[in-house]
């Protein structure tokens, strides 16, 4: 039987898509007074995968990738999504008679063997946290390398993504061996 204990902490990361790179470094900003320092961005770079934002967001949206410092408890996942959109709604617009994003703002964290992300959507694949929020691995890192699952979105396996969040692994596993000193 095993011993039930207390998960190691894991990276925290966020996965923003804008619709003008000035937003950013203000997103940023309003991000690290919530989870404290970051210390790695992506590259920018233009988002192409669907049409599915276009309608709220507009077109030419641009997706960046930032983790912080601290790392935190695996368990905080859904409070951080909830506060993430908290954030979003600070950079929300009104046109026409409707509200519109200008910013989505997709928290998540990767540990040794696999990158999480949060979500407010119900799938097969999604396993419910808490108030209202699911937890997705997205991302195996396996042999040396991260490996998507079928369901994983394409903009994870960009090699600018694959190497921020082999970047993080190597980051985060130096803050875990320092915190063992």
């Amino acid at each position: 039987m095993g011993t039930p204990r207390e998960p190691k902490p894991v990276k925290l990361f966020v996965a923003l898509l804008a619709c003008h790179e000035e937003l950013f470094p203000s997103v940023a900003g309003g991000l690290s007074a919530l989870f404290g320092p970051i210390d790695s961005a992506s590259q920018t770079v233009p988002w192409s995968v669907t049409d599915y934002y276009e309608r709220e967001m507009g077109s030419g949206l641009l997706r960046r990738f930032l983790s912080f410092a601290p790392l935190i408890s695996p368990d905080s996942l859904a409070e951080i999504k909830l506060k993430t959109q908290g954030v979003e709604q600070n950079y929300q617009r009104a046109e026409r008679g409707r509200t519109r994003r200008r910013v989505n703002i997709d928290p998540g964290y990767l540990d040794a063997g696999k990158v999480v992300l949060a979500s407010t959507k119900s799938a097969a694949h999604r396993i419910y946290l808490s108030s209202g929020i699911y937890g997705e691995a997205t991302l195996l890192y396996y042999d040396g390398s991260f490996r998507p699952f079928a369901y994983t979105y394409p903009d994870y396996v960009w090699p600018e993504a694959e190497a921020f969040f082999r970047a993080s692994r190597s980051r985060y596993l130096e803050q875990l061996k320092q915190t063992r000193e």
